[in-house]
């Protein structure tokens, strides 16, 4: 997968290099909340690769970055108890099974003849 002609590892040590000068010069970003960025565009990505390599891993991928963008409100001062952020966490995983997982799942077996056919012919 590429972004702009590039590998998204090597965007992202683009990022972390810019983001780190940046603080080296007068930005006012510790060194949590660097990480916190980081690991917040690494889980983008790992949607962006989720999602157009088809993998099936895109629950999982979102649930992620939802994490990391939590841990990215938290570096950044939110304060929020640790039962706050699980029902959160509860309510986006509810909300991804809601929306993204498929509505059904199918039994990876074959069907039997008696299943493709009726006992009572049709009149």
């Amino acid at each position: 997968m590429r972004i702009f002609g590039r590998e998204p590892a090597t965007i992202l040590a683009f990022i972390a290099v810019v983001l780190k000068l940046s603080a080296a010069y007068g930005l006012d970003v510790s060194t949590a909340q660097q990480a916190c960025i980081m690991a917040f565009l690494s889980c983008c990505v790992a949607v962006a690769e989720a999602l157009i390599l088809h993998t099936g891993a895109a629950f999982a991928a979102l649930v992620n970055l939802a994490q990391a963008a939590l841990a990215l409100f938290m570096g950044f001062g939110l304060h929020m108890s640790a039962e706050q952020q699980s029902l959160w966490m509860f309510a986006i995983e509810g909300g991804l099974a809601l929306f993204v997982v498929r509505p059904q799942v199918t039994a990876p077996i074959a069907s039997l003849r008696i299943e493709r056919s009726s006992l009572i012919k049709a009149a």
